[in-house]
């Protein structure tokens, strides 16, 4: 009887073994038949990595030539007095190979949160302004797992609604720095760092900040569909402000994505909990 039991409980055991032994190469195959697809399926060399949600980059990194991308993003905060939503749209397309080309229109809209609130002490809703940037990955080692980008991004300010438009208040001017590894086929690392240099064209006056974006993100084997957590920091003139975002994106068909944010901020003065959400469209890639 003994021998009987002990010859299931390593049959049963064996067999356990080998579904999940089964299980990781399945998940091995589909992971590199899927990377292989994305990186391997035409030229020039690209790696792929999971891009951030709420502060994107511009086109992917290593973008061929042809690639397209449409997004929507729609997002609400609460900011104790009032609340703002946000909504852009933004198109990035890729000219020439490792180029990419970013148009965006962010609105904010921003309504008391309260009755008892004065209207006076929340901003006006308005075009946030005009945003053009572009971005050029100048490394890309797939023996590395590793890309490397430098870009810039331009934003014309422009006055709230009700007054003369367009009129632009201000510029922003910010030259950034990107760099993404894979680690293995599903971990996923990215930093985003540059300055936010603001001109105010009324006072003419100038101000400056750096922000530091870290992300980590974990995609789901042979898809697209990832979660993460994406930390956005700022600091400058002696303050500091950092809002932690966790996320996950889903793909809904082979050319449309959707992601989920949420913002944590970790000093809640004045902003409390958000949310965003973007939907990613992507055309038929025409080399």
């Amino acid at each position: 009887m003994n021998i009987r039991k002990n010859f299931f409980a390593t049959a049963l055991l064996y067999a356990a073994v080998k579904v999940s032994l089964l299980g990781q190469i399945s998940n091995e195959i589909a992971d590199s038949l899927y990377i292989a697809e994305i990186q391997d399926h035409s030229e020039p060399d690209k790696v792929l990595h999971a891009e951030p949600l709420f502060i994107d980059l511009i086109r992917d990194l290593g973008a061929r030539k042809g690639e397209r991308e449409w997004n929507i993003g729609l997002g609400l905060t609460d900011n104790y007095k009032y609340d703002s939503y946000l909504a852009l749209v933004e198109y990035e397309w890729a000219p020439l190979n490792r180029l990419g080309l970013e148009v965006e229109l962010p609105f904010t809209l921003y309504y008391n949160s309260d009755t008892q609130n004065s209207s006076d002490e929340r901003p006006s809703s308005k075009l946030n302004g005009l945003k053009f940037a572009a971005q050029y990955t100048f490394l890309v080692s797939q023996k590395w797992k590793t890309s490397l980008a430098i870009g810039y991004l331009n934003e014309l300010e422009t006055a709230p609604f009700g007054e003369s438009f367009p009129r632009f208040t201000g510029n922003v001017y910010n030259p950034f720095f990107v760099g993404a590894k894979r680690w293995g086929n599903n971990w996923h690392t990215l930093v985003y760092v540059g300055p936010l240099i603001h001109q105010d064209f009324a006072l003419r006056h100038w101000h400056a900040e750096v922000q530091w974006n870290t992300n980590v993100h974990y995609m789901i084997s042979g898809t697209r569909n990832f979660i993460g957590v994406e930390i956005n920091k700022e600091f400058g003139h002696g303050h500091f402000h950092a809002v932690i975002r966790p996320q996950m994106r889903l793909g809904i068909a082979d050319n449309l994505l959707i992601g989920i944010v949420i913002g944590i901020p970790t000093q809640r003065r004045e902003e409390r909990l958000s949310t965003f959400l973007r939907i990613i469209y992507e055309p038929k890639h025409h080399p």
